[in-house]
């Protein structure tokens, strides 16, 4: 059982219930479901998890209104009729671009892309098919636990261990949210006092991703079910007001969201840039996106050429032209 307030992971994490901790923000146990075929293969995570945590489309799963015909086949179709936006990058406003994105390329063994006088962007090595950028901003002050953190993987305890001691090396530093001395995973923040977690090594939900194993929300089901059809991700799970979805094919971190969802203090500090498909219309994909239960807003940003709007919790995005 998890302390009130840890970060997670929000995380199933499948076999050994001792592991259940990582569960939720609220909390409350969850049962240990049975083991599950590797995350490895595109086709079963495009079939996705049901609730009852037996595969969609495994012949067990008729009684599960997620694992119907129409929602297996929900993102396939939105992709081929161009009915879906692309990841392009996660975002991070910081105060010092260069030393933030520096810490995060060693972080995650990506590499540093050219730098403009707008943004720093990291390419990704492991198949990861969005960028990060960090941009600057004026705000000098984090206020508050963000929203969204990043779930780092290892491969062995020992892994953990030098994982943990390099990135305080590199300016990171241990934090305490709440979390029990228990807990398998490390939370820490980066030099800008952003939290992330050093997942232990037998975290099985994780296995087949790379160092960024998960970008982890606060948030509501139902926005995790306005992002699985924002982008054409299909859910891989849902269960205990939890949803996570990942590309369809296999590539990539998860994106999760669970509760609780913390009050809107203010601007989220991590935020998704995403745009329309090839041959896509920015205003049309825009009006989409509304219809979906995104609202358009305004955070000053002036007269350019993306758009600024919210998901339903009130997260932050922008809708880049196509590309």
């Amino acid at each position: 059982m998890r302390a009130a307030g840890d970060l997670c992971p929000r995380l199933p994490v499948f076999g050994d219930a001792s592991h259940a901790s990582h569960a939720s923000d609220n909390s409350h146990s969850r049962d240990t479901v049975p083991a599950v075929p590797s995350a490895q293969t595109a086709k079963t995570v495009a079939l996705g998890q049901c609730r009852s945590g037996t595969m969609c489309g495994s012949g067990t799963d008729t009684a599960d209104p997620c694992c119907s015909a129409r929602a297996r086949g929900l993102a396939g179709r939105m992709m081929q009729s161009g009915m879906t936006s692309r990841l392009v990058a996660l975002c991070f406003d910081a105060n010092d671009p260069l030393r933030l994105a520096r810490f995060w390329a060693d972080t995650l063994h990506w590499e540093m892309d050219d730098e403009t006088h707008a943004e720093i962007g990291l390419v990704p090595t492991d198949g990861t098919r969005f960028r990060i950028l960090f941009l600057p901003v004026p705000e000098k002050k984090k206020a508050g636990k963000n929203r969204i953190h990043l779930d780092l993987t290892t491969t062995s305890i020992d892994d953990q261990k030098e994982t943990v001691r390099r990135l305080v090396e590199l300016g990171a530093r241990h934090i305490d949210i709440g979390q029990g001395q228990d807990e398998g995973h490390v939370v820490l923040a980066d030099p800008e006092g952003n939290e992330f977690c050093v997942i232990e090594p037998d975290n099985s939900f994780l296995a087949g991703c790379g160092r960024l194993g998960s970008i982890t929300c606060d948030g509501s089901r139902a926005v995790g079910y306005f992002w699985s059809q924002a982008l054409g991700w299909p859910l891989v799970w849902d269960q205990d007001q939890e949803t996570a979805i990942r590309a369809p094919d296999g590539t990539g971190p998860f994106i999760t969201w669970g509760p609780p969802v913390p009050p809107k203090i203010t601007k989220n500090r991590l935020h998704l840039d995403i745009a329309p498909t090839d041959h896509g219309d920015q205003r049309a994909e825009v009006d989409r996106l509304v219809s979906l239960g995104a609202t358009r807003i305004d955070i000053g940003q002036g007269d350019v050429d993306w758009v600024v709007i919210a998901d339903p919790d009130g997260n932050e995005f922008c809708v880049l032209s196509p590309r």
